[in-house]
């Protein structure tokens, strides 16, 4: 039987507005915290504050997110989503004050949260339905390579120009062409309990409402083990730059680490599409925790064993970087799909949601954790305790969430 096409028109397109969306995102990222120091004035903690706003905004709209993505025509859900996420990138460079640039962000978290959702969902529905598992996990890749291009672009552009107007108008223009390539794509008629609806059509789809198109609640403790790793990752990508700058003396690196980080990611996608493709969940979800927990650990433990020894922090803080990205490009595919095959067809919304919500709670809490920790104890217990968390997501896995999604897996060809 001949095998159906992977790398269809409009897939490729899907991904190519989330490699522009994430562009957009991962472009400031690294940055920020050091514009709201230098151009606010803003403390560590208020850092933390500002920044957590944005996740915390689209982790209140992402159950929404899902209930309006399996009830709405989502090519409608989409645009809409995906131009308001581009317009608030203006309202980047009209904020003149901290407190408006505070409103500003933490608004923008908003459509951000709806449009991830939208984007991942309509992938789904544009893969074939035998190559599905694979398709999330090269999925994936589009936000790896931004990660691999955005910051270092970003960190170049700031050291050559020191000006954030022109990275804010940068992030305008690759969210605009995003929602261009989204524009063209085309959807089929979708399937639902109570019938078939085109996509063009204005009309919802008359889903009777309950707790379980908001959160998977079939897909809790896999939710809420994701968690864990949001917030190892929330505290990495928000406080790396001074991280590096303050403790380990290393300046101008956070673009190369998070290059390191991509290509880490983009090669264990590759290398776990095999995997994918066997159905093994578990297998790609075990090991790459394991590869994150020991990268992390190395991030922090350098510094404080080998203390003057620049050239091992340096290896030690770059190894990082690539073990991470191998780390999460593993585990990051093996939960989404975890959660979607717990969930029906008519779920997938609701099931892209509540990974996302896992992910944002985590991030949420490791930008404001990591904001006071570092605050009252310094940026290095703030990464001691992003270890002991991450391990603790680990343990959790190994204990329970892996026989907990075995016991409800509803796709039987995967484990």
């Amino acid at each position: 039987m001949k095998s159906e096409k992977l790398w269809n028109r409009n897939y490729c397109k899907v991904m190519a507005a989330n490699f522009s969306l994430f562009f957009a995102f991962y472009v400031l990222t690294p940055l920020l915290p050091l514009y709201l120091s230098e151009h606010f004035g803003a403390t560590k903690d208020v850092i933390g504050l500002v920044l957590s706003g944005y996740t915390i905004t689209a982790l209140l709209l992402r159950p929404f997110s899902g209930y309006f993505v399996d009830s709405f025509p989502r090519k409608t859900v989409l645009m809409i989503s995906f131009g308001l996420f581009a317009i608030f990138f203006a309202g980047y460079l009209a904020a003149s004050t901290l407190l408006l640039f505070l409103i500003v962000r933490t608004l923008h978290g908003g459509p951000f949260g709806a449009l991830t959702v939208a984007n991942s969902t309509v992938a789904i529905d544009v893969l074939p339905s035998s190559r599905r598992t694979e398709g999330i996990g090269y999925y994936g890749l589009s936000n790896n390579l931004s990660m691999a291009i955005a910051p270092t672009v970003g960190v170049f552009v700031y050291k050559y120009t020191h000006s954030f107007e022109l990275l804010f108008w940068i992030a305008l223009i690759v969210a605009v062409c995003g929602w261009t390539v989204d524009a063209t794509v085309d959807l089929k008629p979708r399937n639902v309990e109570c019938g078939v609806r085109s996509e063009n059509s204005s009309a919802a789809f008359h889903i009777p409402l309950s707790w379980d198109r908001f959160f998977l609640v079939r897909g809790w403790l896999i939710g809420l083990n994701m968690v864990a790793f949001g917030f190892s990752f929330g505290v990495l990508s928000n406080y790396l730059a001074i991280y590096g700058k303050e403790v380990m003396g290393i300046t101008g690196g956070t673009g190369t680490y998070f290059m390191l980080c991509s290509i880490g990611l983009i090669l264990s996608r590759l290398q776990g599409g095999k995997a994918l493709r066997k159905g093994r969940l578990t297998h790609n979800a075990g090991e790459g925790m394991v590869i994150s927990l020991i990268g992390y650990t190395l991030f922090i433990l350098m510094p404080s064993l080998m203390p003057g020894h620049q050239g091992a922090i340096m290896v030690a803080y770059y190894g990082s970087a690539l073990l991470i990205g191998l780390g999460n490009g593993h585990l990051w595919p093996a939960f989404q799909n975890m959660t979607i095959n717990v969930a029906t067809n008519s779920q997938r919304g609701t099931a892209n949601s509540t990974i996302l919500i896992s992910w944002d709670i985590g991030m949420g809490l490791g930008i404001l954790v990591g904001g006071v920790v570092s605050e009252l104890l310094g940026y290095g217990a703030a990464f001691w305790t992003v270890v002991l968390v991450n391990a603790a997501g680990v343990a959790c896995f190994f204990l329970a969430t892996k026989a907990f999604f075995l016991r409800r897996n509803l796709n039987e060809t995967v484990r």
